[in-house]
């Protein structure tokens, strides 16, 4: 009989304990209600839930990982062993332990993981609604991706050293994305929406949107090939910046492959660029009290007004490099120890938004190739795009079948305006100043 989370948990750790060794220890647990519509029937009702323990050790200087689905003595036991062997067989790394401290953190669930008062069945008459009145508008051929989902996902990390940590966290999203055809073109377009409750998201906003961006991007065509100001919109400039993340990585830095490695304390970009990773910001669903060794939290700025003031850090980079822990680990129950964002902002700049779409520019809505068209160690980049010809602040004409090309890190140095107001991305995990780039190839 499996026990429960606290118990097994003290189990594993006794059990790195009599090995000889420190340890910590990550369980995830997560349950998740989803729903997707299909020719007016719903097509999918799928409940999941899943629970993994990932235990890492540390003895002789020699870190091991190992993970379990199952939460049997037996099984519990038989991981422990197998990360103590796999830590015989690693390198030594004396920089790599189990960080000091017994503290005790815990979110509070009325935030971060509150009751939602709407019913599954209303859940389900809501994946129904969004396919059947889009299907219900002119041109739309169907509604090939569309959904409803409830996420409920728990987060532990234990450690020898007496620090325990839990946090709960609950997501209900929807989206929708249709194909409108109008003779021989056709155009896919669609949006999402995110919440802690589901009654916060406006399904007819989700409808009306999704068709608007289809009847606008169906009859685009290609730009002239040359070098435009391009305005990303707010869910593809947090995708583009997601894609090179790994240039605050101070564990990419210490692998050598970290292009920035060597450049805290340098101008990166204009002057009017500051970054920060803001995991304390409850109105953000990327929201972290603390990281994957159970360490608390703070704001870290990264960028200050253009200048690099440091990497982002877990225990073991932090003691290689001899500097301050930004408390950034990142680690999954079948993973080693990473390091990782929380939630991403850029600050505010000193443009209104008027003027930051002044003038022709490229208004950028779609972008394809995220995963293979970026190199972030290089920077260079090449997407596939979509978007409009703007000018002014007016859409002139909707543009497709275009390639959006160039190095984000000197884009970073060629950037003309960012605005003054912020906006969450549609998934609510960046807080972002909307940012002109200037000198941009776009080529159709």
């Amino acid at each position: 009989m499996a026990g429960t989370v606290e118990a097994n948990a003290e189990r594993i750790l006794d059990r790195v304990s009599a090995a000889g060794a420190t340890g910590d220890l990550v369980v995830q647990e997560q349950s998740s209600l989803s729903l997707k519509a299909h020719n007016g029937e719903l097509e999918e009702h799928k409940v999941t839930s899943t629970r993994v323990y990932g235990v890492r050790v540390v003895r002789d200087d020699r870190a091991g990982i190992a993970y379990s689905e199952a939460g049997d003595a037996a099984a519990l036991d038989s991981m422990v062993e197998q990360a103590v062997v796999n830590a015989a067989f690693a390198r030594v790394d004396p920089a790599e332990a189990v960080a000091a401290g017994d503290t005790t953190l815990a979110t509070d669930d009325a935030i971060l993981c509150p009751e939602d008062p709407t019913s599954v069945e209303a859940k389900i008459e809501a994946a129904l609604y969004l396919e059947r009145e889009l299907t219900a508008r002119d041109n739309v051929r169907n509604v090939p991706y569309n959904g409803v989902q409830d996420l409920r996902a728990e987060r532990h990390v234990f450690a020898t050293t007496g620090r325990t940590a839990n946090s709960r966290n609950r997501v209900c999203s929807a989206f929708a994305y249709a194909l409108m055809s109008d003779g021989e073109k056709d155009a896919l377009e669609g949006t999402q929406r995110h919440a802690r409750r589901f009654h916060e998201i406006d399904t007819a906003w989700i409808v009306d949107e999704t068709y608007q961006r289809c009847v606008a991007m169906l009859h685009g065509e290609a730009l002239p090939s040359k070098h435009y100001d391009v305005l990303f919109d707010v869910e593809h400039q947090a995708d583009l910046f997601a894609v090179f993340h790994d240039m605050f990585s101070a564990k990419t830095a210490r692998d050598g492959i970290n292009p920035l490695r060597d450049k805290v304390g340098e101008r990166i970009a204009v002057d009017t660029l500051t970054i920060r990773d803001a995991p304390l910001d409850a109105n953000g669903l990327g929201y972290a009290l603390f990281d994957d060794e159970g360490l608390a939290t703070a704001a870290t700025t990264l960028v200050d007004g253009g200048v690099l003031r440091t990497l982002i850090h877990n225990s073991a980079t932090a003691a290689h490099f001899d500097v301050p822990n930004t408390h950034n680990a990142l680690r999954s129950p079948r993973s080693s120890l990473g390091v990782g964002l929380h939630q991403l902002e850029v600050a505010v700049g000193d443009v209104d938004e008027g003027t930051l779409t002044g003038g022709e520019y490229v208004e950028i809505v779609d972008l394809a190739g995220l995963h293979s068209g970026g190199n972030p160690v290089s920077g260079d980049f090449s997407f596939g795009a979509a978007g409009f010809l703007c000018r002014d602040g007016e859409r002139i004409r909707p543009v497709r079948n275009i390639t959006v090309a160039g190095n984000f890190f000197e884009m970073l140095e060629k950037i003309a305006a960012i605005g003054d107001k912020q906006h969450w991305n549609p998934e609510r995990s960046a807080l972002m100043a909307r940012i002109r780039f200037a000198d941009v190839a776009v080529s159709g």
